[in-house]
C-alpha cells in the first residue's frame, strides 16, 4: 500500500515515514503543498497524511484541489489548530479522519489502518482456505496457528488479499511495498512471493504466476 505523507517538520515527518515503512507500507514525502499535488498528479496513493499548516499552499487547499479533480485517496488530516472550525472545513472538503498535535504514533497507525482498510472496502477479517487475515491488528493465522511473516511478506499478502480474484501485476507490487528513493527490484518481489507461496501451503492457499500478467492468490482446488 502506498502514503504519501505531506509534513513540513523534518523530524516529524521522518518519524511518520519510518513508521509507515517499518508496518511494510511504501510511503513518500513532500514538504510543501505544491509538492503534493504534484506527486499526486502523477501517482495513485491509498492514503494521504495531510498537515494543515504547510508553506506555499495550506493543507485545506491541497485538500480542496485533489477533491476537485475526482482523487478520491482517503485523507487523513493532521492539525496544531486548538479551534474545531479548521477540523471542521476539512472534513467539509472530504478528509475522512483528523488527528490533533501532538499525538501518538500507536494512535496515528491505528487510524491509517482503518482507512487504508476502508478505502478497499474491506471488513475486518478475510478468509481464504485455512487462512484467516486480521485486518485489524493485520495478523494472518493458518488453521488458528499465527503465521510468521516479515514486514514485506506482509504487504505482498495483503495487496493479494485485498485484490483476490485479481491478477496482481509485479509492477503493482513493487508500488505497495516501495517509495520513491527506496531501491526496488523485480527479483525481490520474486522472492518474497516465493517465500509467501512456502508459507501458504499449509493453508491450502496458492499463489498462481500468470506470466506476463502477474500473481493469483486463490485457494488450492480439491483433488
Amino acid at each position: 500500500m502506498r502514503v504519501l505523507i505531506v509534513e513540513d517538520d523534518p523530524l516529524l515527518q521522518d518519524s511518520l515515514q519510518r513508521a509507515m515503512r517499518a508496518s511494510g507500507y511504501a510511503a513518500d514525502q513532500a514538504m510543501d503543498g505544491e509538492a503534493a499535488l504534484r506527486m499526486m498528479g502523477g501517482d495513485c496513493f491509498d492514503l494521504v497524511i495531510l498537515d494543515l499548516g504547510l508553506p506555499r499552499l495550506d493543507g485545506l487547499s491541497v485538500l480542496r484541489h485533489m477533491r476537485a479533480e475526482g482523487c478520491r485517496s482517503p485523507v487523513l488530516i493532521l492539525t496544531a489548530r486548538d479551534g474545531v472550525e479548521d477540523r471542521v472545513r476539512g472534513l467539509d472538503l472530504g478528509a475522512d479522519d483528523y488527528l490533533t498535535k501532538p499525538f501518538s504514533l500507536a494512535e496515528l497507525e491505528a487510524r491509517a489502518r482503518a482507512l487504508l482498510r476502508r478505502g478497499k472496502g474491506s471488513g475486518p477479517r478475510i478468509g481464504c482456505g485455512g487462512l484467516d487475515y486480521d485486518t485489524v491488528e493485520r495478523h494472518a493465522l493458518v488453521d488458528g496457528v499465527p503465521l510468521e511473516l516479515s514486514a514485506r511478506e506482509l504487504s505482498v499478502l495483503e495487496a493479494l488479499l485485498f485484490r483476490m480474484g485479481r491478477v496482481v501485476s509485479k509492477e503493482q507490487l513493487l508500488e505497495s511495498l516501495y517509495g520513491h528513493g527506496e531501491e526496488a527490484s523485480v527479483n525481490a518481489i520474486e522472492v518474497y512471493v516465493h517465500r509467501l507461496r512456502k508459507k501458504l501451503e499449509p493453508a491450502g492457499v496458492a499463489i498462481r504466476t500468470l506470466r506476463g500478467l502477474g500473481y493469483l492468490l486463490e485457494k488450492t482446488p480439491s483433488p
